[in-house]
This record gives structure tokens, sequence and C-alpha cells, in this order.
């Protein structure tokens, strides 16, 4: 046992470097990144990703940040592209705006990748399954559900109808719920605007006029950390009550995890992979090799109170992810419904 494990540890280490070797022949000097708003903790977790990837491959990386301003994005990405990048990765700070930045990429022949959310004209995007991700929340949620609210299932939905993707992430959970529960009812369908001060006050309207529900979803943790919060506003018990969050996207949720008894499940999204993604998506593009439109990152459910520590590690109020682990989760070949489907 001891001979194998030794030549298995061997062979691996052999494959590893042949790798390193291989690819140290084609990878790029530089790759620029123009993120959309870099104050946001998902952004933050998305470049230390992408960092410690570039460091791995020995690539010098750098960061813009767009602050949501479209106009600048353009500016920061023109800029790189003048100084010779040899990749440009890009999140959008909306859709249309980024297409003649797309067409000028392709027309200086400077690979780009996208993060997030699809811009017409594209090569390629890096981004999670939204539809997925809640629908396998939902499913988690109808057996807590099923198996600690007496089988009901009332949902108030904190949600973000502007995009796309989190209209999918709202639907995806409302159909893997009643998987479980079929006859789990919608009881608010709110526009939390993805940020807490608006979800605290829709959340604390919506209860006011009917506080009969069991569930809080939240399509980032934002929402449902303010769903919650009125919740908590207005005097009630968490004892018969789920609250589902998504994104993963920093502390936020880990400490409503530990000091939550309502926050049981959050559908993780993994914002540092998303970055190691995108970095390599980008030597892929630099080698020309083909890549899908849709690279897919993966998700995953994280059910009851110490699930994060599954995937994270917390000291010094500092997470760290365990690569190893989510690096072992497998990303679905194909979404299960795109922005296509709405």
């Amino acid at each position: 046992m001891k001979k194998f494990a030794i030549t298995l540890l061997t062979a691996t280490a052999i494959m590893a470097i042949t790798a390193s070797a291989t690819w140290a022949q084609n990878m790029p000097k530089k790759i620029g990144y123009v993120t959309n708003y870099a104050t946001h903790e998902w952004y933050q977790n998305v470049i230390k990703g992408m960092q410690d990837r570039a460091a791995q491959l020995g690539i010098e990386f750098e960061v813009r940040d767009a602050n949501l301003d479209v106009a600048k994005e353009v500016a920061a990405a023109e800029d790189f592209m003048s100084q010779g990048v040899d990749v440009l990765i890009v999140t959008p700070v909306n859709e249309e705006g980024v297409v003649p930045l797309v067409r000028r990429a392709k027309e200086d022949g400077i690979p780009m990748v996208l993060e997030g959310n699809p811009v017409k004209g594209m090569t390629t995007m890096v981004a999670i399954c939204d539809y997925d991700t809640g629908y396998h929340a939902g499913v988690a949620a109808g057996q807590y559900a099923k198996d600690h609210l007496g089988g009901a299932a009332k949902v108030m939905n904190v949600g973000l109808p502007l995009l796309s993707a989190t209209v999918l992430r709202s639907n995806g959970f409302m159909d893997g719920l009643k998987t479980i529960i079929p006859d789990a009812t919608m009881v608010h369908d709110l526009d939390g605007g993805g940020n807490p001060d608006r979800a605290l006050e829709v959340s604390s309207a919506a209860l006011a006029q009917n506080a009969d529900i069991n569930i809080i979803y939240g399509i980032n943790d934002s929402s449902s950390q303010g769903g919650l919060q009125a919740w908590k506003a207005a005097g009630k018990s968490q004892d018969n009550l789920l609250v589902v969050g998504t994104g993963g996207e920093g502390l936020g949720f880990i400490n409503m995890m530990d000091n939550e008894p309502s926050y049981q499940i959050e559908a993780a999204m993994f914002p540092e992979k998303v970055g190691f993604t995108a970095i390599d998506a980008a030597v892929k593009l630099f080698n020309k090799e083909e890549v899908p439109p849709h690279i897919v990152s993966p998700t995953s459910p994280m059910v009851g109170k110490d699930s994060w520590k599954q995937f994270y590690d917390l000291a010094d109020n500092k997470r760290t992810i365990k690569w190893d682990a989510v690096n072992a989760l497998v990303p679905a070949d194909k979404c299960m419904k795109t922005a296509a489907d709405l």
C-alpha cells in the first residue's frame, strides 16, 4: 500500500511539473482586469482568486475599478489595451455599454474574458448557472421545511427583477422548492435592490402587510440579511423561520450562519473560484484554445450551521478558501435554464 501511495504521489508530481512546463512556454506576461465595483465583497474575493491563480502561474496581474461607471470602465480597458496587455478580463457595468469594447478588443486582437454577465459579440464568459443555484437551494429548503417547519413553505422572495441572473435565481428557488413541497407559495415577491438598506425597507413594508411566511429567500447575501433584519425588527421569533442566502460573498453569511438560528442554508457561489477560473480562461484564449461561450463556475448549497467550514477557514476575522475542497466541485456541463428561457 505504501509503495502504491508513493508511486501515485510521484506520478501526480510529474504530471504537475509537466503541465507547468508546457504552460510556461505559452503564458501571457500580463493580464488586466476591469471590475465594475471593487468595494463590494464579492468582487474583492473574485480579485483574490485572480491574484492567487496569476501568482501560481507567474503572470503579472493588474486591477482597475470602474466604480459602476461604464465610461470609466471603457477608459480603463482602453488604457490596458494601449499598454499592450496580453489578455483583458472585464466585469461589465452594463451589457450594452461594453459592446463597443468587445468589438474593439477583437479588432485589436486582444483576447477578452467576461465575468458574470454576457455581452453581444463576446468570445466567452465565466459565470455560475444562476437558475441551477436557486434550484438546488430550493430543494434543500424544501427538505428543511419538510423536516422542521411542518411541511409548509410560504416564501418572501427578496429579489432583484432588474437583472435576468437574479430573476433566474428566484425562479429556480421556487421550482426546486416545489419538487419537495408542491403547494409552496410565494407570499411576497419583492424588489430588494440587491442592497441591505433597500431589502430591509421593502421587507419591513411587506411583513407589516402580511407576516404569514416561514421562508425568506434572498438573491444575494444583502437581500437575505435585509429580510431577516426586518423580521427581527418586527419582534418576531425565528423558531419557525428558515432564511436562505445566496452568494457566500464575504464574511456576512458566515456571521449570520453562526449567530442567527434561522439562517440555515447558503447557496454558495465561491467568488474566489470565479476569479481563479477567469485567469485559466484568459490563458486558454491567449493560447488560441477553443472555449465555450459560457465557462461554468461551480456552486453548492451549504446546509447547516457548520457547513461553511467545509470550504472556508476563518481566523482574525479573515476567511481563507479551501482550494482543494472548492476545486473538487464539478460544475454543470450546461445550465438548466438561462436568460433566453425567461
